[in-house]
Order: structure tokens, then C-alpha cells, then sequence
């Protein structure tokens, strides 16, 4: 038990989002950073990926932490300053000319397509390198099936042997319906926390309805 929590506290210091990631009360992060793109050059082209995150006050998702109906946390936009929206976990989300961000890194920059990789400068000791593992197929949740969902895998090697690895799962008009927290050892994965969407409501009425 004591290695892993070990871990936790590592995944806390290494991975921090807002919004909805924070919904593990594990990965929070705060502050400013430099944000440097993979594709040196690259021109502002968001591909519609504020769809992926509906950002309004008053908007919640619900997530079931581990599997388990007994352990749920809500996160709720509760305000929004100079393009800053503010959740009830502690979350900073905006969107701007590039993507979805936090006050550390992308989540999520378009081009919204399959392979496309970005790197967030998090810190002069800590890079995290994000790339979309698919674009367009569908996602389970208890919440429901959803169409065109995009993933997102993120890495942080944090020593010769352990990289954490962080995996967000965005649906269109939704937001964040999945995110899976492992460290990477010797080429294998050890799960360390899971979030499920299971209900969202958003400012302009009932939640639409899942595919």
C-alpha cells in the first residue's frame, strides 16, 4: 500500500487540470507555465474544440470515482472571469485561439484529428507530451454511449523508470466523460484512479440525450 500511495501524491504534483479532471480531487494543479507546441510553427486551428468542453456557468457532470455508485463527485462551473471559468472543485478552464486549456497546459488542441501531439512546459523540471489517440468513435458511460468522442493521452516521466500516464476522453456537447490515471513501469501500466460520467446538466436546460 505504501508504494502506491506514493504514486498518488506524485500524480498530484506532476498532472494538474482543471475542470473536470479535478473531479478526482487527485491532479489539481494551479499557476503558469509555458506552453510549447509540438509542431513548431503551427497555426492557431481549434477545430471546433470548444465543443468538447461546453464552458457556461451554471454547467455540472457528475463522475463515479473507481467504479463505485458510492463515490461521486459533481463539478460545477460557478463563474467566469476575463475568460476564466471557475469550477466548485478549484478548476480553471478557458478556451483560446489554440484549445481547451488550464493555467499549466492544453488539454486538448486542435487540429481535433487522430496523432496530433502537443508538448505543455509545466515546469523547468517537468514536460508533459499529450497526442490524440482517436478521433470520431464512440464512448461508454454510465452516463451513456456517445458519438464522434475524441481521446487524449497525456505523459509525464518523472524518473528513469515511472512515467505517469493520464487519459481524458471527451465527448461533443458534453465535455469530459473519462479520465483514467496510471504510472507506466517497465512497460506496464498499473491503474491508479478511473472517473465515469454518470449525469450532466447544462445552463441551457436537460441534458441531451446520449446516442
Amino acid at each position: 500500500m505504501a508504494p502506491a500511495a506514493r504514486t498518488d501524491i506524485d500524480m498530484k504534483r506532476s498532472f494538474g487540470m482543471g475542470g473536470a479532471a479535478v473531479l478526482a480531487a487527485l491532479v489539481l494543479g494551479t499557476g503558469c507555465s509555458k506552453n510549447v507546441d509540438a509542431a513548431a510553427g503551427a497555426s492557431a486551428s481549434t477545430d471546433d474544440v470548444s465543443e468538447y468542453y461546453p464552458l457556461a456557468v451554471g454547467n455540472s457532470w457528475t463522475y463515479r470515482i473507481n467504479g463505485r455508485d458510492d463515490k461521486q463527485v459533481t463539478v460545477e462551473i460557478l463563474k467566469e472571469e476575463a475568460g476564466v471559468f471557475h469550477d466548485s472543485q478549484g478548476g480553471q478552464l478557458s478556451l483560446d485561439g489554440y484549445g481547451l486549456r488550464d493555467p499549466k497546459r492544453y488539454l486538448l488542441r486542435g487540429p481535433v484529428r487522430t496523432g496530433h501531439s502537443w508538448t505543455n512546459v509545466v515546469s523547468v523540471s517537468s514536460t508533459e507530451r499529450y497526442h490524440i489517440v482517436q478521433a470520431g468513435d464512440s464512448c461508454e458511460t454510465p452516463a451513456g454511449t456517445f458519438p464522434r468522442c475524441v481521446q487524449v493521452e497525456g505523459r509525464n516521466r518523472v524518473d528513469a523508470k515511472a512515467t505517469l500516464v493520464n487519459t481524458m476522453t471527451f465527448a461533443p456537447g458534453v465535455g469530459m466523460v473519462r479520465i483514467e490515471m496510471a504510472v507506466e513501469t517497465n512497460g506496464q501500466l498499473m491503474p491508479q484512479t478511473s472517473l465515469e460520467l454518470t449525469a450532466w446538466q447544462l445552463r441551457d436546460g436537460a441534458a441531451p440525450p446520449s446516442g
